[in-house]
């Protein structure tokens, strides 16, 4: 396996460290290319680290940050990512940095996911950051076993774009970025905590069935391989 695991004492802990990885980075991208951009997932998990990067002094002015995936509801939603980073992430010394949202009050999902589409085309490709959950499922991003469009959503030779999914254990349809827009990152992490993620990974890193556990596409296949940060 060509990931690196990342492994600490405490949730604190990968916190602080995955932000100073971040933020560093960021910062690098900035000086080489005057601007960075990150894609961050929702959830509960990343809330101590987004506490954390919100707090680290870099040039959050050039920064753009987007959702690796979102529901397809309103941003003052409680179950809306956008919603998760404003609060947790763009405040702070991150409150300069401009947000890209996924989800837009469109007719339906597929016109959001058209308009989101367009609207991250400039971002930069590939994006600086990546930063990915993963659920007890083996689903990562939006990519749900049994999805509506996984096959199309993790094609390596697919466009990069924004693109709805719907899926059983989803709940509300979903806008998630494709895989090609994903596993090239400069850096791309998969971030879980506790005992029960950590046998979910052991397990999708025993197989390598991508429609039953999509997350061992990134672990597998990925163009940059994966940092995975684990704390119990």
């Amino acid at each position: 396996m060509a990931h690196r695991m990342h492994q600490f004492q405490d949730r604190v802990a990968l916190a602080e460290a995955l932000a100073d990885r971040v933020a560093a980075l960021l910062s690098a991208a900035i000086a080489a290319r005057g601007a960075a951009s990150l894609a961050v997932s929702g959830g509960s998990t990343p809330r101590l680290f987004f506490e954390a990067l919100s707090t680290r002094d870099i040039a959050w002015d050039r920064v753009t940050v987007t959702l690796v995936d979102e529901r397809f509801v309103p941003a003052d939603h409680p179950r809306s990512n956008h919603l998760l980073v404003a609060t947790h992430l763009l405040k702070d010394k991150a409150a300069p940095a401009r947000f890209v949202p996924l989800y837009h009050a469109a007719a339906n999902a597929e016109d959001a996911a058209a308009l989101a589409t367009d609207e991250t085309a400039s971002l930069g490709k590939p994006f600086d950051v990546v930063i990915l959950g993963m659920g007890n499922d083996g689903h990562t991003a939006s990519f749900f076993p049994g999805g509506d469009r996984l096959d199309a959503a993790l094609d390596p030779l697919g466009a990069r774009r924004v693109m709805t999914m719907e899926a059983e254990g989803a709940g509300e349809t979903r806008l998630t970025f494709s895989y090609p827009a994903l596993a090239d990152a400069r850096l791309l992490i998969l971030h879980i905590e506790g005992a029960e993620k950590k046998a979910v990974l052991d397990r999708a890193l025993a197989g390598t069935d991508t429609r039953e556990m999509p997350v061992r596409a990134l672990l597998e296949r990925a163009p940059t391989p994966p940092d995975i940060y684990w704390a119990p």
